[in-house]
């Protein structure tokens, strides 16, 4: 990181650039798409000194970060949205204790939602907890703003979040990364009464957030990361776009009551991207307005807004997911009695959820300005041909898809649900497995199950949880349903890795992500460090507890069968390593001499590596793709007629 150069770097990597200058000691977190590649992007440029761990789930890291920050310590929390869920606990009250050593807990949001549960806004829990929330527009900005967070949690004893959204995180950009990592100095703990959250310190420390805020507030005002444009009409197409792309604090100076622009446009995040895309269309070359970025919407810069709102008549705010900067502005024109009239969310004039686009915000910039889009020239192009579709579904050779099926064979005929989790055996919903009928968040299916199990006896209720959501947020839900003596199956979904959000190490696998060897993708060679998931249930009293090969279907089929059986907590092991940790073995094939075309090999288990063939009478003829095929031979398990064999044994 010495040389002197511009690197292509994604978001996610440039955060983690970014706090590498900034001297981070300590990197915790919890991989959640679109996050994970900050903290793995620590750990591959880890110059020695950086501890950097993936925690058990996100309230974990939080907590490790706090007491590295306790001690002086600069620590850096990754995760997305849905886990600022897990991490909230110790996050409100951490606002109240406050920190020592700088501390940034980076959340990342997804509008749309492309990858998660939920569109939520971290902005608002930044309000919520009165913690300073920044929100970064771009990846340069992204890198440049670590070092200020970590800067700003020292100078105020605070936590800071980052907050940038999906596409700010996988969008690239060209970034000088000319520094050598210095180890921030820390002097260690200092034992203090401030550290204890007793009643009395939690008052106090509420009186100084409120004194923090009004002066961050302020600061805020003169960020160079909150800019003013001012964008007259020009005959110079070219002056107006390099005027529109070259904004800073100085052109507030502009923004004054005197000037003639009447019209407003503030954004926030990656919305600031697409505005200024969106206003360089040739419809807007004659229109006057004032654009202004917020980038640290909490606490609001309200000095800077009135700045901007000198002299408006109306306004439009383009954010993505809730209207915070649309509401702030709402309440500074009513405070200061402005009669400007704000649109955004909640005047419907904006995408109200999901995500902003270039395209979108034109449409809307157009109603704004009143003003007409440019006429194209009709295109002429061929009809594009029709795709195929490709529904979500389980890799071929997936362990899990072994799994569902033997519990499928084993409850047959019997009055069962099932309840599902989240990561990619979400994905046993679909047909033909059908397997999931509940998901709610990570952990959840386990204790649903219980819930169910209370108001329904005479069903069955299984529950299904992969092994790293089984350290992540599981244990605490088998532990109340051991204690309240509750008849609910867990099925442990183990296939060594965190395959959903990029095949990260977790408990189970014994795998670090830093330490005397660099990182490795998880498997078996790994365990000699690794947490026994058999060892922890058995801890707790669940009984019996089977561990099987998911895909020996027979010996599975029978291990939920003893399971389902016992009238307490038990639980099954489906041990299987996922598709992407080993080589495929020898691929099947199907015996077109043998085969009746029963297709129950296709409508059982829906591998997307056995199809039809088209033959030149236009029948159809089972095969099996040996390009996809892993050789897990559970096709051949279910096939009655013996027409599918290894290929090499046909």
């Amino acid at each position: 990181m010495s040389d002197t150069h511009l690197t292509m770097l994604m978001g996610n990597e440039a955060i983690a650039y970014g706090a590498l200058k900034a001297g981070v000691n300590v990197v915790a977190g919890y991989p959640g798409t679109p996050s994970t590649e900050v903290l793995e992007t620590v750990a591959k440029h880890n110059p020695g000194p950086v501890h950097v761990e993936w925690s058990t789930n996100e309230k974990s890291a939080l907590e490790v970060a706090a007491g590295a920050s306790y001690c002086g310590a600069r620590a850096l929390v990754t995760m997305k949205q849905v886990g600022m869920n897990v991490a909230s606990d110790p996050l409100m009250s951490l606002s109240y204790i406050g920190v020592k050593g700088g501390m940034v807990v980076l959340v990342a949001d997804d509008p749309g939602p492309i990858s998660s549960q939920t569109e939520q806004d971290t902005r608002v829990y930044g309000r919520f907890s009165k913690i300073p929330v920044l929100d970064p527009t771009t990846p340069e900005e992204a890198f440049a703003m670590m070092p200020l967070a970590f800067d700003i949690s020292e100078r105020y004893n605070t936590p800071v979040i980052v907050r940038p959204t999906t596409r700010v995180c996988h969008a690239r950009a060209p970034i000088d990364v000319d520094f050598v990592y210095a180890p921030h100095p820390f002097d260690g703990f200092e034992r203090d009464v401030r550290w204890i959250i007793f009643p009395p310190r939690s008052y106090r420390g509420h009186l100084e957030m409120n004194v923090g805020t009004v002066k961050l507030a302020h600061e805020f005002s003169s960020s160079t990361f909150n800019t003013i444009i001012e964008h007259e009409v020009t005959d110079d197409r070219a002056t107006a776009l390099a005027q529109l792309y070259a904004g800073n604090a100085a052109a507030q100076e502009l923004a004054t009551d005197t000037s003639s622009v009447r019209k407003g446009i503030m954004t926030g995040g990656v919305s600031d991207s697409y505005a200024k895309e969106a206003l360089t269309s040739p419809e807007f070359d004659g229109a006057s307005y004032r654009l202004a970025t917020c980038a640290t919407p909490y606490p609001f810069p309200e000095e800077f807004a009135l700045t901007f709102l000198a002299g408006l008549d109306e306004v439009i705010v383009f954010e993505e997911l809730d209207p915070v900067l649309e509401q702030e502005l709402t309440y500074l024109c009513g405070k200061h009695r402005l009669a400007i009239d704000i649109h955004g969310k909640l005047t419907h004039d904006t995408f109200e959820a999901g995500e902003n686009s270039s395209a979108a915000i034109r449409g809307q910039l157009d109603a704004f300005f009143g003003v007409e889009p440019p006429e194209q020239p009709p295109a002429v192009v061929e009809a594009p041909p029709e795709l195929p579709m490709r529904p979500p579904v389980l890799c071929a050779g997936c362990p899990h898809r072994g799994s569902f099926y033997a519990v499928k064979k084993a409850l047959k005929g019997q009055r069962a649900y099932f309840m599902g989790d989240i990561g990619c055996y979400t994905l046993g919903n679909a047909a033909p497995l059908d397997m999931v009928d509940t998901c709610l968040c990570m952990g959840a299916g386990i204790t649903i199950a219980q819930g169910m199990q209370i108001v329904d006896p005479n069903a069955k209720h299984i529950a299904f949880v992969g092994d790293s959501t089984f350290f992540a947020s599981a244990i605490t839900g088998i532990i109340n349903a051991y204690y309240n003596r509750i008849d609910i199956t867990v099925i442990v979904l183990d296939n060594s890795t965190t395959a959903m959000t990029g095949h990260q190490p977790h408990p189970g696998t014994g795998v670090l992500m830093c330490g005397d060897e660099a990182y490795t993708k998880p498997g078996p060679a790994a365990e000699a460090h690794a947490v026994s998931i058999a060892n922890i249930l058995a801890a707790i009293g669940v009984d019996p507890i089977i561990t099987a090969d998911p895909l020996d279907l027979a010996a599975s089929k029978k291990a939920v069968e003893e399971a389902v059986a016992s009238p307490q907590v038990s639980a099954v092991i489906f041990k299987s390593p996922c598709i992407a940790l080993g080589k495929p073995t020898t691929p099947y094939t199907v015996d077109e001499d043998i085969c009746t075309d029963c297709r129950s090999c296709i409508r059982e288990i829906g591998c997307p590596g056995i199809t039809l063939r088209t033959e030149e009478d236009g029948s159809k003829q089972v095969i099996i793709d040996q390009t996809l095929c892993f050789g897990c031979g559970l096709c051949a398990q279910v096939c009655r007629f013996d027409a599918i064999g290894k290929a090499d044994a046909r």
